[in-house]
Formats: C-alpha cells, structure tokens, sequence
C-alpha cells in the first residue's frame, strides 16, 4: 500500500525506528525527514514543509526525554523548545493543511499522589519540567486542532535506543549487585505495542482525543528490574527514592488506566509478555 501522506517525526528515535519497522512491514510509505530537515521549532519552516508535502498524518515521535537535564539549563530551555514550542508550532502548522496529529505525552503530567490508576480525563498536575512542557504540548494540540490523537504512556521501552532495561541488562554484566528503587510504580510500554495502538488508531478511525497505553499489569522499577535480571547472575537490591536522589521529582504512583484503549477492543500484552518477548529472556 504506496501512501506518501505519513509524516513520522523522530524517526531514528526508539519508538520511530519501530514505527517505521511496523509500517514497513504493511508495505505503507511514509516520509521520514531528519531534524536538521525539519526543525520543529521553527515555525517557518514546519509551515513550509507540511504545506510542500501535504501529510494527511502526523506521527509525532520527536521529543526533548532528558528527564534530569531538563530541570536546569541548558536541557531546560531545549525541553520547553522541543516539548513546547516545537509541539505549538507542528498543532498550529497541522491544522492549517486538515492533517490529523498523534503526540504522545507521559505519565509525568500526574504528580502520582494518586493512589489508583489515572484515567483520561484526571486533572493534570506535573511535578517537574519535563512534565510541564509535555502538559504544555497537550494543551497546544487540544486547543489549536480538531483531529487529534494525544496518546500518553509510561516507562518506554524497545529494542531501539536508551532504556531502562537496556541500561539493567548492560549493569548486570559488570557487577553483582545492582540497587532499584522500590517505593516508585508505574507501568513499563513497549514501543511495539505503542506504535501499534498508534497504526491501530489511524486506521480503525477512533475517535480523536486522548488516550493513555502501557502494556498490562504494574510494578515498581524493583520489581521490573527483577523480571528483566532474572537469568542474569546479579542480585537486585531495592532502595528507597531518598536512597537514590535524582534531579527531577519523579511520581510514586503514576500507572495509567487504559480502559479507554481496551473499550476499542486493541489487546494488550502484559508487561512482563513484553519485556521477554522484546528480549528474549
């Protein structure tokens, strides 16, 4: 199926690579232009580029993710660019040609106080700047655009790409203990089956909106690096956030509901399924 009307930004990105890995599989298309190509975060030239290639999608897998770096310059002032300005620009140069836009956001927009899953439509109240910017980004395409997908998600992981159980698996060859925290919880998402839910959403034409996708269950980052070092020789030990100070304030309790992507009848693995299925574990 030849279609040039995909747009895929941050195509070399974890979750890109397995979006362009997906649509290829398909037969499908896709433009795929590089950032020094397309800089979001000049509007001009978004403007110019969209109105060149006409794009009737928009997948938008570029984003500013240095969670700590983006609490202080200069990784602050390029979180609110990318995150920010650069989404606004891509909304507002999006609706101008009636393209439909995908921006995926994050669990971060929560301050993770809440002690049950997160629904859709639960009042956003981010804790650091990462966070905010994407909450800016949101509230950029919800207000500029009429067809829209914001998709949030959590914990990112894949075969492309820095993560988090790449980084586990790269410790556990050179030491013996390994300390996790154990009082943050959240979901782990595959970038395969986020990309699928994004392909799923475009053409089984859901309503435009937002919607919120990880992979089934929950855990804490103790309990996800367990299952990602279970055949490795390297004790896990867990340790409290205040034994482990980051930068950024991270939610303790940010796991999103996905009933709304379930109600479309798109299944979803558990996580663990995904891990050992991405890693052959």
């Amino acid at each position: 199926m030849a279609n040039n009307k995909i747009l895929i930004l941050g195509a070399n990105g974890q979750l890109g690579t397995e979006l362009r890995l997906l649509l290829q599989t398909q037969q499908i298309t896709y433009l795929a232009p590089s950032s020094q190509e397309l800089d979001i975060t000049d509007l001009t030239v978004v403007q110019h580029y969209l109105a060149r290639y006409q794009p009737q999608v928009i997948f938008d897998c570029a984003a500013y993710t240095k969670v700590d770096a983006a609490e202080t310059e200069p990784g602050k002032s390029l979180n609110y660019k990318v995150n920010d300005q650069g989404t606004a620009n891509l909304a507002q140069a999006a609706q101008e040609i009636g393209a439909t836009l995908f921006y995926i956001s994050t669990d971060y927009v929560f301050d993770g106080t809440k002690l049950t899953a997160y629904q859709v439509d639960d009042q956003p109240h981010p804790q650091n700047e990462y966070g905010k910017a994407k909450l800016a980004g949101e509230q950029h395409v919800t207000q500029m655009m009429n067809n829209y997908y914001i998709i949030r998600t959590s914990w990112v992981f894949g075969q492309y790409g820095a993560n988090f159980v790449k980084t586990m698996l790269h410790l556990a060859q050179t030491h013996d203990q390994i300390t996790v925290v154990n009082d943050q919880f959240g979901r782990p998402t595959w970038t395969k089956t986020l990309a699928e839910f994004m392909v799923f959403a475009w053409q089984q034409r859901l309503d435009f909106g937002i919607y919120q996708l990880a992979n089934m269950g929950s855990c804490s980052w103790y309990e996800f690096a367990q299952e990602i070092l279970k055949n490795q020789a390297v004790q896990v030990l867990p340790v409290t956030s205040n034994q482990y100070p980051q930068v950024a304030q991270r939610p303790k309790h940010s796991i999103l509901s996905t009933d709304k992507v379930l109600q479309t009848g798109f299944e979803i693995p558990s996580w663990q399924t995904a891990v050992n299925q991405c890693f052959d574990l």
